[in-house]
């Protein structure tokens, strides 16, 4: 370039000692070097100056970070329940599965329209996040008719499957009291119309629970009273003796179903007298002997 004398000028200049160059019969590697040096020229008159160089970087960084953070597999912590006693160590329950027996004690049976000397086992899930300890329950969209049923929650510790029925119980972690919530209006629509109700049972919140006890620490999860008052009146009230399917006959029938595994917890039915439930209603549920919870809907 300097032997061109064309060196550290302007665009302009060179062109023109270019063409004076070129005048006078400068040779062929020459031309072909100016031709290099315009193109060079060109480059760095266009060029970016550093802050502009360095936004731009940052700039493409950024889209490159952002097209990578939408393929990253987003990572869910499972639903818990907190265990008694362990406030302290943060132990809690990890919910795998909620497995409901419908219809498990007679009266009820009959309370909906069935027939507890025939009708078998009927089984049906809620997600396994609807179970949760809290202490307000929002009112569910999409119904006008919400149904309280308080029942015994049964947590497997130890899966299997086809259990035999004297074994069961070897199987159960511990338990504890819950409230299946329904959205009655919709479950009526759907049974009417020969669809599945899922959405009927299967909402958020939908199966407040207390804290799980160890079953080392219940001395007979075979019997005793369970209730539901709403604003202080018992609403429901019966035994656990009183289930069409035991807990150890439910656990054997349902494992020849699906492999119950640790996590999976059983909502054993509920007795008579299902009801409604309203904004601002307080609820309380209890086993005598397990465990109790309340909460507010809202």
């Amino acid at each position: 370039l300097q032997k061109a004398g064309i060196a550290g000028g302007s665009d302009r200049k060179h062109r023109e000692r270019g063409r004076e160059w070129r005048a006078e019969g400068g040779g062929s590697c020459e031309r072909r070097m100016w031709k290099v040096t315009s193109r060079v020229s060109k480059a760095l008159c266009g060029r970016q100056t550093p802050v502009a160089m360095l936004r731009s970087a940052r700039a493409s960084s950024q889209l490159q970070c952002r097209a990578m953070s939408s393929n990253v597999v987003p990572q869910v912590e499972p639903p818990v329940l907190r265990v008694v006693g362990e406030p302290e160590t943060g132990e809690a329950f990890s919910v795998r599965r909620v497995y409901c027996v419908a219809k498990n004690y007679a009266a009820h049976t009959i309370e909906m329209g069935g027939d507890p000397k025939t009708d078998p086992p009927c089984f049906f899930s809620k997600p396994s996040d609807a179970a949760c300890n809290v202490s307000v329950v929002p009112y569910p969209p999409k119904t006008k008719n919400l149904h309280h049923e308080i029942e015994q929650v049964v947590a497997i510790g130890k899966g299997g499957r086809n259990i035999a029925e004297a074994d069961a119980l070897s199987h159960v972690w511990g338990y504890g009291v819950g409230v299946d919530l329904t959205r009655r209006d919709l479950q009526a629509e759907y049974k009417k119309d020969g669809r599945p109700w899922d959405m009927a049972k299967g909402f958020d919140c939908s199966a407040p629970m207390s804290e799980l006890v160890p079953s080392s620490e219940v001395a007979d999860p075979l019997k005793g009273e369970i209730g539901l008052k709403v604003n202080g009146e018992t609403i429901q009230c019966g035994d656990l003796s009183g289930y069409t399917w035991s807990v150890p006959e439910t656990i054997a029938f349902l494992s020849g179903y699906v492999e119950l595994r640790p996590g999976d917890l059983i909502m054993m039915g509920t007795p008579d007298g299902v009801g409604p439930l309203a904004p601002g209603d307080e609820v309380e549920g209890w086993i005598d002997g397990i465990a109790s919870l309340k909460f507010t809907v809202k």
